[in-house]
C-alpha cells in the first residue's frame, strides 16, 4: 500500500467529475443508464455522503475499535436528501468533503503498522486499513465509469450501428 499514491488518486476525482459534469447539459446528468441505476448526479452525491458517514468515519472506527466491533452498514440510499441541490453545489460540496477528508488521513501519518490493523465489517468480516484505502481508490474508479456509462446511455439512440463497438453502451448488469 503506498499512502502517497494513494492520496494523489482520491485528490483527484473531484476534479475529473468536475471536468466531466461541470456546464454538461441536464439531459447528460439528470437521468439514469437503466432501471434502477444512477444518474450521474445521484453519483456525486453518493460520493459527498460516502465522504461523510464511511471511509473516514470506518478508519477511525477501525483504529479506535480494531475487530471488537464492526463498524456500522453504509447506507446506500443515505444521498437522497442532496438531490435536490444543483449539480455545481454537489461538485463543490464533494471538493471541500474530500479536501476535508484527505487532510484528516494525512494527519493520521499512518505507519504499516497501522495498514495493517484489522477491523470487522458488518457483512464481509475481517478487513485491514490497507483494504479499506484500497477500496476507497477502486469505488471512485468504479463511481467515474458509472458517470461515463449514465452520460453515454443518453446517446445511445444516436450512434446507430457503432453501438456494438462500444462496451459502454452494454445493459447495466443486476447486482
Amino acid at each position: 500500500m503506498d499512502l502517497e499514491r494513494t492520496i494523489a488518486t482520491l485528490e483527484r476525482t473531484p476534479r475529473v467529475l468536475r471536468v466531466l459534469l461541470a456546464d454538461a447539459p441536464a439531459e447528460l446528468v439528470d437521468r439514469p443508464y437503466g432501471p434502477g441505476t444512477w444518474t450521474a448526479r445521484e453519483v456525486v452525491a453518493h460520493l459527498i455522503f460516502g465522504e461523510q458517514t464511511d471511509w473516514m468515519p470506518r478508519l477511525e472506527h477501525i483504529l479506535a475499535h480494531g475487530e471488537s466491533s464492526p463498524f456500522c452498514s453504509f447506507d446506500r440510499a443515505g444521498h437522497k436528501h442532496l438531490l435536490g441541490r444543483s449539480l455545481a453545489e454537489l461538485l463543490d460540496s464533494f471538493e471541500a468533503h474530500r479536501r476535508d477528508s484527505l487532510a484528516a488521513l494525512r494527519a493520521r501519518t499512518l505507519s504499516a503498522a497501522d495498514l495493517a490493523r484489522r477491523g470487522r465489517h458488518p457483512a464481509l468480516g475481517t478487513v485491514t486499513v490497507a483494504q479499506l484505502l484500497a477500496t476507497w481508490v477502486v469505488h471512485d474508479l468504479n463511481h467515474v465509469a458509472q458517470v461515463c456509462k449514465a452520460m453515454a446511455f443518453q446517446l445511445k439512440c444516436d450512434v446507430g450501428p457503432w453501438e456494438q463497438y462500444l462496451s459502454i453502451l452494454a445493459p447495466p448488469r443486476p447486482r
